[in-house]
């Protein structure tokens, strides 16, 4: 089973950035793909990023495609993501989760989870 915190979160003006970080305990995460998700309030969750086990393949949502980095650091057994010109819409509850598969951006494909962190983007 593994275990994940995301931290990182907060609040910072449009246009600004953030660093997400989510460190994991319990398994090595070298063995998971891992994604990054956001829900905003009223909203369904949503993929934003995702990588391979290696980190040489990413993925992302086309609302934050030039604009966030996802990567992960398997000696520290943690999964990073940047976000950069940030917009208010940008808004929500982000969650770090593990998969199984070589990446997704499926929810469900998904089986361990964080409890996430906000992160507030004010105009």
């Amino acid at each position: 089973q593994v275990q994940l915190v995301e931290s990182g979160g907060g609040l910072v003006q449009a246009g600004g950035s953030l660093r997400l970080s989510c460190a994991a305990s319990g398994r090595t995460i070298s063995t998971y793909a891992m994604g990054w998700f956001r829900q905003a309030p009223g909203r369904e969750r949503e993929f934003v990023a995702t990588l391979t086990r290696s980190g040489s393949v990413t993925r992302y949502a086309d609302s934050v495609k030039g604009r966030f980095s996802i990567s992960r650091d398997n000696a520290k057994n943690t999964v990073y993501l940047q976000m950069s010109s940030l917009k208010p819409e940008d808004t929500a509850v982000y969650y770090c989760a593990s998969t199984p598969r070589m990446w997704s951006s499926w929810v469900d494909e998904y089986d361990y989870w964080g409890q996430g962190t906000q992160v507030t983007v004010f105009s």
